[in-house]
């Protein structure tokens, strides 16, 4: 059983104060009836402002977080955030602007937007970019809702189809069919990439688009990317570019040059701030002059007086976010590529891949590699080490906690068994390596000598295993002291 700790609402007493307001210094008025909160009064606790500090820290120093140890979450790039963006977003002309604000009143604001757009279309080798959607799966709704808008807009309404390789994230598929597309499926050859005969055989007068992830989940270089882009247009559609894996080839490849019609680029990953407990993001989206406007608006232009304005382009999707997204990630993004430069931005990629190669070598005799090359920013191996009987990928990842490693991604791609998806990032040095290396050596080995360690596992995390199947489908949202009860009875 879990040491316990008494709840904020346990510690709750009538007649309890955190703070004291101080006199008004305007004349006293009654509120409006209709404003006055009619019952739950005492569903708010009563605390001191000890207990409430003391609660909020208790459970800040349980997170995990790049910040605390290394996360090699793969698929997820949660690497260390440079501290410096995280100040530059808090400057007060960029926290404190208001987005309703009349645009001579923002000129600083929109021009970070305007240097962005283009610092991103140099990268990717796009020629316009629009800064609206808030994430990635956003980012990939823009795209699939332009290729729908151009295809219609040239007389071609039959192009209902959207091809989508089986290793895909599970945002591809998804974002299709809620565009009303059918999602096509490619299978995967034998080197990990999508295979091109059957997709040869899938391509028709109906197809709108393929999507593509390069490189693709299993952390690897579609090698065959420009015949892939060819095949598609000369069927007369569209390729679609899924961004998540960017960090790989940043100064090394330009999506746009390869033959990618539009792309969406996850500033929160590529660019610097994690993603996890589910944003902020910013899923920025880059495509070529021809789909340009039905891009979704605002977007930033310069005028010929040298100032900055919003305008929307003449055929856009319209917009996808209230205002302009999460204007904080764009700063944090902006900081980073003048941080950086052209050649910092290479230097990225070449190191995350180097991490990610190391690690795979270093533990491919005892965790099987997915597919048998050389990969890029990720490895995906599989949990299937040799003599361990009843050990499975969870329990892997769970006892990973016990030597202080967030586990990486697992289960994913699913056409792997027993996927381990690691990605180290360009973040973390030599030695966190190591270190990481050896625990997943000696991991294998309990497996092999003591599995009930690794089934017990976690053992020194602040609750135990839990049941992550009954969590998902019966969440206890707010505080009940019956279903807490409950659950320590059944510990």
């Amino acid at each position: 059983m879990d040491t316990y700790e008494p709840h904020i609402y346990e510690l709750s007493a009538p007649g309890k104060h955190g703070t004291n307001l101080p006199r008004l210094d305007v004349p006293e008025a009654a509120l409006p009836t209709a404003l006055l909160r009619q019952d739950g009064m005492n569903d708010f606790p009563e605390l001191t402002e000890p207990e409430v500090m003391r609660h909020y820290t208790r459970i800040s120093q349980r997170n995990a977080s790049p910040d605390t140890m290394m996360y090699p979450l793969g698929s997820c790039t949660m690497k260390a955030t440079p501290k410096l963006h995280e100040e530059v977003a808090r400057y007060a002309g960029f926290a404190a602007v208001h987005p309703l604000q009349d645009e001579s009143l923002s000129q600083g604001a929109l021009q970070l937007m305007y240097e962005l757009q283009d610092y991103l279309g140099e990268i990717s080798g796009f020629e316009a970019v629009s800064l609206q959607p808030a994430a990635g799966a956003q980012g990939e709704l823009t795209g699939i809702l332009a290729f729908r808008a151009y295809h219609l807009d040239r007389g071609d309404p039959d192009r209902t189809e959207v091809l989508v390789p089986n290793a895909a994230h599970g945002t591809n598929p998804a974002t299709a069919a809620m565009v009303g597309l059918k999602v096509v499926e490619l299978k995967s050859d034998a080197r990990g990439n999508v295979d091109m005969d059957d997709l040869r055989a899938k391509l028709s007068p109906r197809t709108a688009g393929m999507m593509l992830t390069n490189p693709n989940t299993l952390g690897l270089f579609e090698d065959q990317i420009v015949e892939i882009c060819q095949l598609v247009h000369e069927a007369g559609g569209l390729m679609y570019g899924d961004g998540a894996n960017f960090n790989a080839i940043l100064g090394i490849a330009k999506p746009g040059k390869l033959g990618f019609d539009f792309m969406h680029y996850n500033l929160h990953k590529t660019f610097t701030t994690p993603h996890g407990g589910g944003g902020p993001g910013s899923g920025a989206v880059g495509c070529t002059a021809e789909l340009a406007p039905f891009l979704p608006g605002p977007r930033v232009r310069q005028t010929a007086s040298g100032s900055y304005e919003l305008f929307t382009p003449e055929k856009s999707i319209g917009r996808m976010k209230a205002f302009h997204g999460n204007f904080a990630m764009l700063v944090r993004a902006w900081t980073y590529i003048r941080t950086l430069g052209a050649a910092g931005l290479r230097e990225v990629s070449e190191i995350a891949v180097l991490n990610a190669n190391y690690v795979r070598v270093k533990l491919k005799d005892l965790y099987p590699q997915a597919i048998d090359r050389i990969c890029m920013h990720e490895t995906v191996l599989r949990g299937q080490i040799a003599g361990a009987q009843g050990i499975r990928t969870l329990d892997i990842a769970k006892r990973l906690i016990d030597y202080g490693f967030h586990p990486p991604t697992v289960y994913f791609p699913l056409i792997v068994p027993e996927a381990l998806m690691i990605e180290p990032t360009e973040t973390e040095g030599k030695r966190t390596l190591d270190i990481f290396i050896q625990a997943m050596r000696d991991i294998a080995r309990e497996a092999v000598e003591t599995p009930d360690v690794l089934h017990d596992a976690p053992t020194t995390a602040p609750v135990r295993r839990l049941d992550e199947v009954r969590a998902a489908r019966q969440p206890i949202l707010r505080y009940n002291a019956e279903a807490f009860a409950q659950i320590l009875n059944e510990r």
